[in-house]
C-alpha cells in the first residue's frame, strides 16, 4: 500500500509494535516513531525508530506533518489513554484511527484514535467512540453502541441494541445478550455472560457474572 501520511505512536511495549506493524503492512501510514513520558524512556530508539518524549514530541515531529496514535492498554479503566489521549489533542496532533482490511465493517460512525484489528465483525448502524480498542475476533451486534475509551478484548459477542458505557474493559469470551446496557467503568472479566444492563462501576467476574464487587 503506498505511504502517504506519517505516525507517530505513543508507546514504546508489545502492543505498539503490534500497531506499528500492522500500520506499515495494512495502512497509508508509515510509522516514523514513538514516544513516551521522558520518565518512563529508557532508549533513545524502539523498533528501530526514535523514541522521544512526549512532552518534547512535537519539536520533533510537527503536528502539521505527522498524526498520532496513542497505544496503551486498559490500565485504571482506561484513564490513563483517554488522559493522554486528550493531552494529544491539546498539542494540535490529529489522531489516527486504523481498521483491518480484514475486519467487516458496515458502518462509518467510528471515532478518532480508534484502533480496530483483524476479524472483527461491526454490523449495520453499530457506533464505535472514539479512543476505543477492539482487538481481534469480535462480534459487534446490529445497532449497537461502543462508547468512548472502551477496551474490547478478542471473541467477544454483543448482541444487537446494546451499549457499552465509557471506559469499560470487556474480557475475553464475553458475551452480552441483546438489549442491555453495560455502565460506564465497568470490568467484565473474562467469560462472562452477561443477560442484565448494570449500573456504572462494577467489576463482574464467572462465567454467569454472578459474583461483582462495587468500585471506588
Amino acid at each position: 500500500m503506498e505511504k502517504t501520511k506519517k505516525a507517530v505512536i505513543f508507546g514504546a511495549n508489545g502492543q505498539a509494535e503490534v500497531v506499528a506493524f500492522l500500520l506499515e503492512a495494512d495502512s497509508p501510514y508509515s510509522v516514523v516513531g514513538f514516544c513516551v513520558s521522558a520518565a518512563y524512556r529508557e532508549a533513545d530508539q524502539f523498533y528501530n525508530r526514535p523514541l522521544v518524549d512526549f512532552e518534547t514530541v512535537e519539536s520533533v515531529f510537527a503536528t502539521a506533518d505527522h498524526e498520532m496514535y496513542v497505544s496503551l492498554s486498559y490500565a485504571d479503566t482506561n484513564r490513563v489513554r483517554e488522559r493522554f489521549y486528550h493531552e494529544a489533542k491539546a498539542k494540535g496532533y490529529h489522531l489516527l484511527t486504523y481498521v483491518s482490511s480484514k475486519t467487516t465493517s458496515w458502518t462509518d460512525k467510528i471515532g478518532d484514535n480508534t484502533f480496530i484489528f483483524e476479524d472483527n465483525t461491526l454490523q449495520p448502524f453499530v457506533e464505535i467512540g472514539s479512543n476505543v480498542i477492539l482487538w481481534s475476533g469480535n462480534h459487534i451486534g446490529h445497532h449497537s453502541v461502543v462508547e468512548d475509551h472502551v477496551f474490547v478484548s478478542s471473541h467477544v459477542v454483543v448482541s444487537g441494541h446494546c451499549r457499552i458505557g465509557a471506559n469499560s474493559f470487556i474480557g475475553v469470551n464475553s458475551t452480552l445478550r441483546d438489549g442491555i446496557s453495560i455502565g460506564k467503568y465497568n470490568v467484565l472479566g473474562a467469560g462472562c455472560l452477561m443477560v442484565k444492563s448494570t449500573p456504572d462501576s462494577m467489576t463482574y467476574i464467572g462465567t454467569k457474572a454472578r459474583e461483582y464487587i462495587k468500585k471506588t
